[in-house]
């Protein structure tokens, strides 16, 4: 079998064949979902993605014989300096043929551009940060992903613990039915609350100050968490104008306790649902057919991708009710656009407190995902100790 050749990105021909990779890949696996070509394109666009306001990154094509076989980016995001994390360096984007050759090429080629600027650590797959697509699939391949979240072959997993990565965080995808019963413990939580709890939708006469909010209680919520790297005011305008393309004020529950903002969450509709027979395409014909899906049709599946409860409310009796209360509020608007499954991903393994939450009103996990490591350090010579 011929060498591998890994070439960085050069040009917008390079660009297209990278972002074009999966179809190969993926060709025969019927649950892969094939993503929409022009938000890739924007996603690695350093001009249209405010995450590139932060951050570097370079992506990198495998060619066998003049034919892609493979892809990785590496990125850097400059905000970890500020969190106390100034060599940490990331990986993502990966795809390739089952050939371990080139997954230790790929692999090889991230971890020296970011050796090479200073990185003693890396960490992956983000696609591009932690706030957007992250992890590997290792249980769950049967079923197609979620919206924004990844999908994988069987054997990437042994490819990159054989490239010497090792496993840094499980994270989980829970599936649950809008239509759970009510346990006791939730509606004692949270009557207990009474009249100083309110849970309303996003306010459409101050969009843009909710949406602050939103913002605020998530940086807030989630600083503590592996890796966590907030939300800048941009990306969330950006996700927050997104997402009201696609969902109603109602889809976004905002609970108050005493007046104050406290917690939050947001359900999307499973857009994947409405263009894996798209092909990436959006034209001629597919924006009519999208629209019509969201709009007419709507899919009987949805997708919680942020969610949050203060800090300060976290491990005091009102956490838990607080985390109920936006949960319970999400239900109905869900139902009454046909929502019958709802996905809550992604939740850290080791986050007992939020796992028992959303197992006691019936979740169950529907696939697992990991987050692999690796030191970017030589080890040293043990004959000479260098």
């Amino acid at each position: 079998m011929s060498a591998v050749r890994i070439v960085p990105l050069r040009n917008r021909a390079d660009r297209e064949a990278f972002l074009r990779l999966p179809w190969q890949i993926f060709a025969d696996d019927p649950a892969w979902v094939p993503p929409l070509l022009f938000d890739r394109r924007e996603q690695i666009d350093e001009r249209r993605n405010p995450f590139f306001r932060h951050a570097e990154w370079q992506g990198f094509l495998a060619l066998r014989d003049g034919q892609p076989v493979g892809r990785i980016s590496a990125q850097i995001d400059r905000l970890n300096a500020d969190l106390g994390r100034p060599e940490l360096g990331y990986f993502g984007l990966l795809d390739a043929i089952d050939d371990p050759a080139v997954f230790a090429a790929l692999l090889g080629a991230a971890e020296a551009w970011l050796r090479a600027r200073g990185m003693r650590r890396t960490v992956g797959p983000f696609n591009l940060g932690i706030n957007q697509e992250v992890g590997l699939l290792v249980d769950g391949f049967d079923t197609p992903p979620y919206f924004m979240m990844t999908h994988a072959r069987r054997w990437y997993e042994p490819h990159v613990r054989a490239a010497g990565y090792a496993v840094a965080r499980e994270l989980l995808a829970y599936e649950l039915s809008p239509r759970f019963p009510r346990p006791p413990l939730m509606t004692s939580l949270m009557r207990r609350m009474g009249e100083r709890l309110v849970v309303r939708p996003l306010d459409r006469r101050d969009v843009a100050g909710d949406l602050a909010t939103v913002c605020d209680i998530f940086n807030d919520a989630w600083a503590n968490n592996w890796l966590f790297v907030p939300f800048t005011r941009e990306e969330f305008v950006r996700i927050g104008k997104e997402m009201l393309l696609v969902i109603g004020p109602d889809f976004i529950q905002i609970a108050e306790l005493d007046g104050i903002p406290a917690a939050f969450i947001v359900m999307l509709p499973n857009v994947n649902a409405c263009i894996r027979d798209l092909d990436g395409r959006i034209f001629p014909t597919g924006w009519a057919k999208l629209l019509w899906r969201l709009k007419v049709r709507y899919p009987d599946t949805g997708r919680v991708p942020l969610m949050g409860v203060r800090r300060a409310h976290q491990h005091t009796r009102f956490g838990p009710g607080l985390a109920f209360a936006v949960i319970d509020a999400i239900c109905a608007p869900a139902l009454a656009r046909g929502i019958e499954n709802v996905e809550l991903s992604w939740i850290l393994e080791d986050n007992a407190g939020m796992r028992h939450i959303i197992e006691t009103i019936g979740g169950r996990v529907s696939k697992r995902y990991h987050m692999y490591e690796k030191s970017l350090v030589p080890a040293a010579d043990p004959r000479t100790g260098a």
